[in-house]
C-alpha cells in the first residue's frame, strides 16, 4: 500500500471518530465545557474572571501530537 492510501485511511478514521464525538457530545461531559476540566485554573471575583486551561491544553497537545505522529508513519 502506498503513502496516499495510508493517509486516506487515517483521514477516514479521523472523520469517523469526529462523527462519533459530534453524535454523542451530550453524553461526554468534558465536550460541552471546554476549558473546565479538573486541573484547569479558574479564579472568579466580583468584577474579574481568570481562566488558565492547564489540563485542557495538555489534552489538546497530546491529541495533536498523536495525530501528527500517525500521519508521519
Amino acid at each position: 500500500m502506498n503513502e496516499a492510501g495510508k493517509q486516506i485511511i487515517w483521514i477516514g478514521i479521523f472523520v469517523i471518530l469526529a462523527g462519533i464525538i459530534i453524535a454523542y457530545k451530550n453524553s461526554i461531559p468534558w465536550i460541552n465545557k471546554p476549558g473546565k476540566l479538573p486541573g484547569d485554573i479558574v479564579i472568579q471575583k466580583e468584577n474579574f474572571s481568570f481562566y488558565f486551561p492547564v489540563v485542557s491544553g495538555l489534552v489538546i497537545s497530546l491529541l495533536l501530537s498523536l495525530i501528527f505522529y500517525l500521519f508521519r508513519k
